[in-house]
This record gives structure tokens, sequence and C-alpha cells, in this order.
């Protein structure tokens, strides 16, 4: 795709999510983080139900650890996963306050040293959390970009620094919310919803999926 297509895909995302921002639920950076860590393989829906209760008694690494792994595990057993989140979530809570002066670290060499923080968490915090330019891969992110052609990976691992190159520089932050919402609901795996994509003239699957449009 050439930079001039590349303008018109990210102007007409941007106007169609005026506001792009997580769907998740939290009030500081540490919140956003636990929000994170669990999504892993988890809805924000999910999440969103459970981290109320969470956050009420555990806003802060301190209280985290206070509440122990048993009480974190009670409050997230609805989310899949929960007996290693709880696990994971003391762990690096624990980490935050003997390395970090209980504050979520900035950087994402310190971010994947914590416990349950993989590439897309750090990503996903560093953006969200800290206005950094990072486009953090999740299954919508690698779905949309190949299927628009910004990028041709197999792998979400390489998806990221490709992505970093050909996003236009004004929508490097919020490149990784404009994804994931088009992926989320217009854009999804099974049924992508193509009537409803302001995007049908850039993409290639579209093509495939509705030769009769390209007759002609």
């Amino acid at each position: 795709m050439n930079k001039l297509n590349r303008e018109a895909v990210f102007t007409a995302l941007s106007e169609a999510h005026p506001n792009p921002v997580s769907e998740l639920t939290y009030n500081n950076p540490f919140e956003l983080l636990v929000a994170v860590i669990l999504s892993a393989q988890a809805t924000d829906i999910s999440v969103n139900k459970a981290t109320p209760a969470l956050f009420a008694e555990a806003p802060t690494p301190q209280k985290m650890v206070e509440l122990g792994e048993a009480g974190v595990r009670d409050k997230i057993k609805t989310i899949g996963l929960f007996n290693n989140k709880a696990k994971h979530l003391i762990k690096c809570s624990e980490q935050l306050i003997e390395l970090h002066q209980g504050e979520v670290p900035q950087t994402r060499k310190a971010l994947e040293s914590l416990a349950g923080v993989g590439v897309k968490t750090a990503g996903v915090v560093m953006n969200i959390a800290f206005g950094a330019p990072t486009i953090a891969v999740d299954t919508h992110v690698f779905r949309v970009s190949n299927r628009l052609g910004l990028v041709r990976t197999k792998k979400a691992e390489e998806t990221e620094a490709k992505l970093i190159k050909v996003v236009p520089k004004w929508a490097l932050n919020k490149a990784h919310h404009l994804l994931i919402l088009h992926g989320r609901y217009v854009c999804k795996a099974r049924k992508p919803e193509c009537g409803q994509c302001p995007l049908p003239e850039y993409c290639k699957e579209f093509k495939k999926l509705h030769p009769e449009e390209n007759k002609g």
C-alpha cells in the first residue's frame, strides 16, 4: 500500500472513531496494567465486570499484595486462567514495590520484566498510560493490518515493527486503538461487516470476498 492510501486509510478510521480509547475500565496506570494482564485470552467486557470489585480493594500494588493471592483469585474467578493471573498479579505487585517504588515503569524493558507482562501488554500500557507511539499487536491489529495490506506478516511479533514504519506519524499514538476498534466491530474474523466498512477500495480481502464489486 502506498503512502497516499495509508494516509487515506487512517483518515477514514479516525473519522469513524474520532476519540479512540481503550474499552478497559481503569483509574490509574496500575489499574490499567492489571486490566491488560487480565485481558489476555479474555474479553474486555469480562474484565470490566470483574475489576470494579478488585480495584475497590486493591487500587495500588501495596493493596494488591495485602489482598493476597486467594483474595485476588476470588475477585477474578469469572475470567479465564484466573489461577495463573492471580499469581501473576501478586508477583507483579511485589516487583513494582521492590523495584519501582510502587509505580508502573515507563520503559518496555522494565515492563516486560514484570510477572504476567509480555510484549503486547507492555506496548498497551506504554501507549495508553504514557503516550508512547507503540502499536501493540493483538488478533484484531494483526488481522486488519494484513487484510488491508498495510503489512504482510505471518506472525504478530513482527507486525509492530513494520506498522511503525508505515503508519502516518500523526496517527501513531492512536493507530493501536483505531485498528482494534475496526477489527472488533467491522472487520471481524469470521464474518466481516464489509457493508459497514469505510475502506473497501483499499482492502484486498474485500476484493476476495466480493468479486462482483470489482467487475468492469
